[in-house]
């Protein structure tokens, strides 16, 4: 970073700090909750590393981890499910506003933006700068328990059914897949998905987290900040991939067009949907764990995955030397979805369900700082002060 020497650009009479476009690699703020070290393809939550807690914890474990900040032992486990178990139903007076949303238009992702600014009011959620410690991990845990449970009931009464009440007796990704089909999920399927949804809970100052805490240094309530976090995730570069890197499977269909399909992307300058990641130079972990999980559930779609995934590396080093791309999480994070009976359409709705636990980690955290954040920017119109011309 450089100061500039241009003297008060930003109305307060503060010199102001020239930062890189997108703000990477800028420090906003310190955290206890996680980093991604992107050069060394690792990341933690607090002192844990991600993939290990995806591989040998309950989502509930790592919720807790997020929310408490501790890891808890089996009679701490038990409490913490125990006590967002009866979170996870819909209010009454919810309930008939569901079917509107569903049929307004747009997808469950869209609804759920409406669906739990509702929620939220129903329960008299207030701003985060009026409540205490207790209230807000308490809404917290409200807004994460309850987000699955609209999410597949909007998916349900979109495609005319009715939705599926969640059961005590399932754990979070269980549940998830039970109220999505309606059927008890075959245990590998759920623990597929489980291991998905940890993986993908926090990851460093992405953009939704960050419009997250944005929202949060105003003292606004956290469904606010919870629906501005979802609007940033709706973009297509940052949570709408899984879906889009399965159609590109689709769209080479049969191994011997993986080079032209590909080579003509490339060269046209296209995105290849998968590859990629702002901040890892190495192979995302994400997605290393990922295609182990595809490759343990095995069939035709896995082995063309991976056929596509090692012509795809090899093309890009030719075509684009030196630019260090890699697979991200979406590409095999599409496979195990699709593996495990999602439909597209909920993939990054899927992706939102845990990724809500790490808003909520944020905000939580970003409210016990008192400093709203507000960044300036350079103006580089037309010179002031210019006469206003007047209205013919």
């Amino acid at each position: 970073m450089t100061q500039l020497a241009t003297g008060p650009t930003n109305g307060r009479n503060d010199r102001v700090v020239e930062v890189p476009r997108g703000l990477s690699g800028v420090v906003v703020t310190e955290t206890t909750l996680g980093h991604v070290r992107g050069r060394e393809g690792f990341y933690h939550y607090r002192q844990y590393s991600a993939i290990e807690l995806a591989t040998s914890r309950s989502l509930e474990d790592v919720w807790a981890l997020m929310i408490d900040g501790e890891l808890p032992d089996a009679a701490a486990g038990a409490a913490f499910a125990a006590e967002i178990t009866p979170l996870r139903r819909v209010p009454d007076p919810l309930r008939p506003l569901l079917g509107p949303i569903a049929r307004a238009g747009g997808g469950p992702l869209e609804g759920l933006r409406t669906a739990l600014s509702l929620a939220g009011a129903v329960r008299g959620v207030r701003p985060l700068l009026d409540i205490d410690p207790a209230t807000r991990r308490a809404d917290a845990l409200y807004a994460c328990a309850i987000t699955p449970t609209l999410l597949t009931a909007l998916h349900r009464l979109r495609a005319g059914e009715e939705p599926v009440e969640p059961r005590d007796d399932l754990g979070y990704a269980a549940n998830y897949l039970y109220m999505l089909t309606g059927r008890e999920p075959d245990p590998a399927h759920a623990r597929a998905i489980e291991s998905y949804l940890i993986s993908t809970i926090d990851h460093g100052f992405n953009a939704s987290t960050f419009t997250a805490r944005v929202i949060a240094s105003t003292g606004a309530d956290l469904t606010a900040c919870l629906c501005g976090a979802l609007g940033a995730l709706s973009g297509p570069l940052h949570g709408g991939a899984p879906s889009r890197a399965l159609d590109t499977l689709d769209a080479i269909g049969t191994p011997d067009r993986i080079d032209g399909w590909i080579r003509d992307r490339v060269l046209r300058g296209e995105r290849i949907m998968g590859f990629g990641h702002p901040v890892y130079r190495t192979e995302d972990p994400r997605s290393r764990m990922l295609r182990e999980i595809a490759e343990s559930l095995g069939g035709d779609l896995v082995d063309f995955a991976v056929a596509v995934e090692r012509r795809v590396l090899e093309l890009l080093a030719e075509l684009k030397p030196g630019r260090e791309l890699h697979t991200n999480v979406e590409f095999y994070a599409g496979v195990v979805m699709e593996l495990c009976g999602l439909p597209r359409e909920m993939f990054t709705p899927t992706f939102a369900s845990s990724r809500v636990i790490g808003w909520c980690a944020n905000i939580l955290e970003q409210s016990r700082d008192s400093k709203i954040i507000r960044p300036a920017a350079r103006y580089v119109g037309p010179a002031p002060a210019q006469p206003v011309p007047p209205a013919i």
